[in-house]
């Protein structure tokens, strides 16, 4: 069904929007700029004011005002006085919105990225099983790890067999196929391959279950180790492998942060090298970027995302997207009926909230 799907959308027309976007975010930017510059040279206008009076009058006046903010009052009130130091983390406001059966999804968070603050809820902190939006911190983890990209890495039987025997979702490699890293990275998110997941377990960590044990620890420096905890790299059902849309909303947050992962989560699609197995190469597809685009605002685009589907879990998704604004957030779900009904969750929290 999948190489069945007819984008709306022309490549032409999805340059036109892109467009579009990038003009609308760079009038946005020098609006910013430009109100920033103001508040900064009235700061330096009132600093040089108190020069004056200190050389006039040769003392300092007995309450001296504090310079203006740096920034807009209204942005600087908007931050969380808790969340101040706490980069990965995101705090509800009596402004949350509880979301209700609007939307198909049984759990579902939206943050914005800017303030740090939860948008609107459901079942946020609810655990969950994460299906194979587990691979964001597979990702995550092996980026942080990697040295060399164009290193090579060798399938092995044990990798094939684990994913036959549990019904992964995998790119492909064959036995002894030898790809790079960097494919790998790509393979685990594009496709959801469990085998490159698998691969990029073994080279970084030496073990499945030592990579395992490099999750976990990453979980416990997010501040998020309380309910999500990991027993594999794949996502396959576990009744100790859990996690929550919130969780996995500071897991997205942080591997956006990352150079690389954001660069393998952005990508819509990617050519792998060819080799003795695939000589022709393969075409591994983000069908959840090149599905949603088709549906979201035009001032609006989704920049990075993971899907994931266990019975346990029903379909789910974390993504992240950009308004004309610039302004980044993050949306993640969970328990759809369907893949599409997932994407259009999205689709609609996104124009609600976001655009």
């Amino acid at each position: 069904m999948d190489d069945q799907y007819t984008p709306i959308l022309t490549e032409e027309e999805r340059a036109a929007r892109r467009a579009r976007r990038a003009k609308l975010r760079r009038q946005k930017q020098r609006a910013r700029r430009i109100r920033r510059l103001k508040l900064l040279l009235a700061a330096a206008a009132l600093v040089l004011l108190l020069v004056i009076l200190l050389l006039v009058f040769g003392k300092q006046p007995e309450t001296a005002p504090e310079p203006p903010p740096s920034v807009p009052a209204a942005e600087s009130a908007a931050l969380p006085e808790e969340n101040a130091d706490q980069p990965y983390s995101a705090a509800e406001t009596a402004a949350t919105v509880q979301l209700g059966d609007g939307i198909d999804s049984s759990y579902a968070v939206l943050i914005d990225l800017q303030s740090n603050t939860i948008l609107a809820e459901k079942g946020a902190h609810t655990v969950i099983s994460p299906a194979s939006m587990t691979k964001l911190m597979t990702l995550l983890v092996a980026a942080e790890h990697v040295t060399d990209l164009d290193d090579t890495f060798t399938m092995t039987i044990d990798i094939t067999d684990y994913c036959y025997v549990n019904g992964c979702s995998v790119v492909g490699l064959d036995i002894d196929e030898t790809v790079s890293i960097r494919e790998l990275l790509y393979g685990t998110i594009l496709p959801s391959g469990a085998d490159a997941s698998l691969g990029l377990a073994v080279y970084v960590a030496g073990s499945h279950e030592a990579f395992v044990e490099l999750m976990n620890q990453k979980a416990e420096e997010l501040g998020i180790a309380e309910t999500t905890h990991f027993t594999n790299c794949v996502g396959i059902y576990d009744e100790a492998h859990t996690s929550t849309v919130y969780d996995m909303a500071i897991i997205l947050k942080a591997a956006m942060d990352n150079q690389l992962c954001r660069e393998v989560l952005r990508a819509r699609t990617y050519e792998t090298a060819p080799t003795t197995a695939h000589p022709e190469g393969q075409i591994l597809s983000n069908w959840f970027l090149r599905r949603i685009e088709d549906h979201v605002p035009s001032t609006f685009e989704v920049i990075g995302a993971k899907t994931g589907y266990v019975v346990q879990s029903g379909s789910c998704a974390a993504s992240c997207g950009e308004n004309a604004d610039g302004g980044q957030y993050i949306c993640v779900t969970g328990d759809a009926g369907s893949s599409w009904r997932c994407i259009f969750d999205h689709v609609a929290l996104y124009e609600e909230y976001c655009s």
